[in-house]
């Protein structure tokens, strides 16, 4: 990165003539006044001019890029008016009656095969507790994530939790009522990464069995949220007033507001000294002037392109949307949505471009259907069919479904079926052999059961098939292939 000095012209000016100040007398009054500005200059705070190669700025975006997206997700999910699964407020929680739709436009790639219980946490004066209750589900996970996008999941139906009821504590370093001691009641504790962060259930509600469904919605109204001081059974501490910078998606934040909103994240996030990304953030923010602990002023960081900023993190969105659903195959299937330490800087980027909070792959693995090598991308005008025999479905333990989105901003194409995927909750038929057709179209083709029928809209646009194979046999989807859309 090449920058100017931190020393204002005026006091570079003063340094640069000193050679002449030996010399010639005569200049001492102009000098003097040179001083004079200077030190009002120092005094009154300067921000600096920052000129960055093309390389330099594309290090600052996918460095940043895990922060930016989930500093948009998780206050979306506690602040956006209108969001359809957002809980108005942190430490609060979202109790879901039935499965999204193409309303929902907070995320991009959402699940309309799971429910979502969302609690967002503000963990800054006090620890929260949450009591999680039993469900009569094949799978049910806990997933928590902080500004940073590290994704932990402390509970879930493959490690045999949810078969009896579950009071956990969440806290961070900077939590002003709790510093890890051992509580009554307490059966799981949880230090998290930032003060702000989302603790979101994922139950799959068997649709296909209305009565089931309705046990585990039942169940999802009995799970409580609470400060420790309310389960203690004191008095709730005071909460500090907070002004979050502007959120809305990433390269909005990006172009209008990036080093205030990394400020923000970097003031509400533990940063490890041995941890590498960590180390890289830390060091590629500080020469703009946003380090953890200052106080965010415009007038003393970097003056930066923001439409070049933008610029880039659309091109590294494109180039991860791309990386996720290759033909030969997404690289990063086993080595996204993990938890702090066992991440790389590819995955996250390209985690954080596709969808945020997804699972770990032991949890679920999120295999792309793209077209045959040598076809265009599925447009959204034409008539596809992906075929797989019964050998050929998913290896999934718990069950599988595949949906289908828009490219650009990764969400359901609006139909007045409200169909968006095929599975056990979307619904689907299969063949007389075990076997699945799943036709992509604009209108209903002749022949092909309403389940295994995917609404295009017909508009010329790109689209995305996301498959999510929940509880994967590990070992068989090592050699698994993912099906191919092709064009009819």
């Amino acid at each position: 990165m090449k920058t100017t000095s931190r020393m204002p012209r005026t006091l570079q000016a003063l340094v640069s003539s000193l050679p002449d100040i030996r010399k010639e007398k005569a200049n001492m009054r102009k000098i003097l006044s040179t001083i004079l500005v200077a030190f009002f200059t120092l005094s009154a705070g300067y921000s600096f001019a920052a000129k960055f190669t093309d390389e330099e700025i594309d290090n600052i975006v996918r460095r940043s890029y895990q922060y930016v997206a989930m500093f948009n997700t998780n206050n979306n999910f506690a602040m956006q008016e209108g969001n359809p699964l957002g809980t108005g407020g942190w430490n609060k929680m979202l109790v879901p009656e039935t499965l999204s739709d193409h309303t929902l436009t907070a995320i991009p790639r959402p699940n309309n095969d799971s429910l979502y219980l969302i609690s967002m946490l503000d963990m800054r004066d006090d620890a929260i507790v949450i009591q999680f209750p039993v469900f009569d589900s094949k799978y049910v996970s806990l997933e928590t994530s902080a500004y940073d996008h590290y994704i932990d999941v402390p509970l879930s139906t493959t490690k045999g939790d949810f078969k009896k009821p579950t009071t956990m504590l969440f806290y961070t370093s900077r939590t002003k009522n709790y510093k890890g001691e051992p509580i009554k009641g307490i059966d799981k504790t949880l230090k998290m990464t930032g003060d702000f962060a989302i603790a979101f259930l994922r139950v799959t509600p068997h649709a296909s069995e209305p009565e089931r469904m309705k046990r585990n919605i039942a169940a999802m109204k009995t799970q409580k949220l609470m400060t420790l001081s309310e389960f203690q059974g004191k008095a709730n501490k005071p909460t500090r007033e907070v002004s979050f910078p502007a959120f809305s998606n990433d390269q909005a934040v990006f172009k209008n507001n990036f080093l205030e909103a990394m400020q923000f994240i970097f003031n509400h996030t533990t940063f490890d000294p041995e941890d590498e990304m960590d180390q890289e953030v830390l060091a590629a923010l500080k020469p703009l002037g946003v380090e953890p602990g200052k106080q965010f002023d415009a007038d003393k960081v970097a003056k930066i392109d923001g439409e070049k900023f933008a610029k880039v993190a659309k091109e590294v969105l494109i180039e991860s949307l791309k990386t996720w659903n290759d033909p030969k195959g997404n690289p990063y299937l086993t080595k996204a949505f993990q938890p702090k330490g066992k991440m790389t800087l590819e995955p996250m980027v390209t985690q954080s471009c596709v969808g945020p909070i997804g699972l770990p792959f032991d949890q679920a693995q999120y295999p792309g259907i793209g077209t045959p090598d040598g076809q265009p991308p599925i447009n959204a005008k034409g008539h596809y069919v992906i075929k797989m025999t019964k050998e050929q479905l998913p290896p999934a333990k718990a069950f599988w479904s595949a949906t289908l989105y828009d490219a650009k901003k990764g969400l359901f194409i609006p139909n007045d079926n409200y169909k968006y995927s095929v599975g056990e909750n979307g619904g689907m038929k299969l063949d007389e052999s075990g076997g699945l057709e799943i036709h992509i179209s604009p209108k209903q083709p002749e022949g092909v059961p309403r389940e295994n029928w995917l609404p295009s809209g017909g508009k010329d646009e790109i689209l995305d098939v996301i498959m999510r194979v929940y509880a994967p046999d590990i070992e068989a989807m090592k050699t698994w292939k993912a099906p191919k859309a092709e064009k009819l």
